[in-house]
């Protein structure tokens, strides 16, 4: 008898604890069915047939809300941006857009500004963000990141204020001066003072719309399509045979140095153009009766030997604040010095995109009072003529991935930002011939 109770009472409390457990075990899949999870935002089961398809192929980030303003989907590239956390739209304007566009079934577009996720900089995010119904319940929001383009877009706008600003000094002195020689028809001296300073502006012109162009075709190119193995000493020569005259005429002597019989790997032309501008500089910044040294020496790099072309003057030097931003087109040290010269500002611009193609970089010492040193850095013609060749094997190779020309102008990229920002930092370079 009492066994047989014992027994109902355990029963009886087995039933109870498997009704307990069985109703929890209820509650918490409900809670789990309305509470989407991060890795069930992406099963779009509640979308509309095909919907998760076309989701999947667009570029945009996307995110599909409900009618309580659940997440239901989110593309991986809208966690990126930090569109979406937690389960919810965490952007306010973009989640009023949504519930607006459920009220009234209107598409709405806007462009926004948010801050960059993940960092501590003040810099954000330029998207723009579209809204649109999907089916009767479903908001779908559309966002593209506009960042990228918006920064081209500021340097294109750059770039054309500064190409008509300086357009604009040359051709409003020839307008000027061709009135003072009409005026001056009668004055012989006058006419020829006055068609003198029309040659020179002229000339001014030519070289800015010269520089320009070879500024467009060291972007665009690629040097490497038709290198080839070229002489450091002939670039050396070709060099001072460019700079010569206006080097007598300041009663500069440019002297050639360092250690001969040395190879780089390139186009020719660009190369050429690249040292000419560093000893054309050199020159026209350095004050009469002084020396320019050009020499180039072989160094030891982890990924191979490289070799160094360095140009140094006797000029006023460059302060650290200009140290910084003399690779920027139109930018001048001095613009009244420049102007003076006929500087343009873009030669070393060509210098720093002709080495960052070459695969190598320039750098800067300066101090000032004491001149100032232009360094250009190349692979050696061996090593830069077998890199070359593998990577065109493997783009040309059938079903090759493009990565590895990916990775190397990111590492272009990167040292010429290390060599930036050393060139504070570097010491005096050897004295030159």
């Amino acid at each position: 008898m009492d066994v047989n109770a014992a027994v109902a009472a355990a029963a009886a409390i087995a039933g109870v604890c498997t009704g307990v457990i069985a109703m929890l075990a209820f509650r918490w899949s409900e809670r789990d069915r309305i509470r989407p999870t991060r890795s069930s935002l992406h099963t779009g089961s509640a979308l509309p047939p095909g919907v998760d398809t076309v989701l999947s192929v667009l570029r945009s980030s996307a995110v599909v809300l409900d009618e309580s303003d659940a997440v239901v989907k989110a593309s991986s590239a809208a966690y990126a941006l930090g569109l979406v956390r937690g389960g919810t739209l965490s952007v306010e304007p973009m989640l009023q857009m949504a519930r607006d566009t459920r009220r009234d079934g209107e598409i709405r577009q806007v462009e926004l500004d948010l801050p960059r996720r993940g960092t501590g900089r003040g810099d954000g995010l330029a998207v723009s963000a579209r809204v649109a119904p999907l089916g009767s319940r479903l908001v779908l929001l559309l966002v593209e990141d506009m960042t990228e383009a918006r920064r081209i877009e500021a340097v294109r706008r750059d770039f054309v204020a500064n190409v008509s600003h300086e357009l604009k000094t040359p051709v409003g002195a020839l307008s000027l001066l061709s009135e003072a020689v009409m005026d001056a028809s009668d004055d012989p001296e006058a006419v020829e003072r006055f068609a003198g300073r029309m040659q020179s502006e002229s000339t001014r012109l030519t070289s800015l719309v010269q520089e320009l162009i070879d500024l467009s075709r060291v972007q665009n190119d690629d040097p490497l399509e038709d290198a080839e193995s070229v002489a450091v000493d002939d670039l050396v020569d070709e060099a001072i045979d460019r700079c010569r005259q206006t080097a007598d005429n300041k009663h500069i002597t440019l002297v050639a140095g360092g250690t001969g019989g040395l190879y780089v790997w390139g186009n020719r032309g660009q190369l050429a153009a690249a040292l000419g501008n560093l000893v054309e500089n050199a020159v026209n910044y350095s004050p009469a009766r002084t020396r320019v040294g050009i020499a180039g020496r072989r160094t030891a790099a982890p990924g191979g030997d490289l070799i160094e072309i360095a140009v140094t003057d006797q000029g006023i030097g460059i302060s650290e604040r200009d140290r910084d931003r003399i690779f920027e087109r139109f930018y001048r040290v001095d613009p009244a010095r420049s102007r003076a010269t006929g500087g343009t500002g873009l030669g070393l611009a060509i210098v720093k995109h002709v080495a960052a193609s070459h695969g190598g970089e320039v750098t800067v010492w300066s101090a000032e009072g004491q001149g100032s040193t232009f360094t250009l850095r190349l692979p050696e013609a061996g090593r830069a003529r077998e890199k070359a060749e593998a990577a065109r094997e493997h783009r040309d190779r059938p079903g090759a991935l493009q990565e590895p020309a990916a990775f190397e102008d990111e590492e272009r990229r990167r040292q010429l930002q290390s060599a930036d920002e050393a060139d504070g930092q570097l010491s005096a370079p050897e004295v030159l011939p």
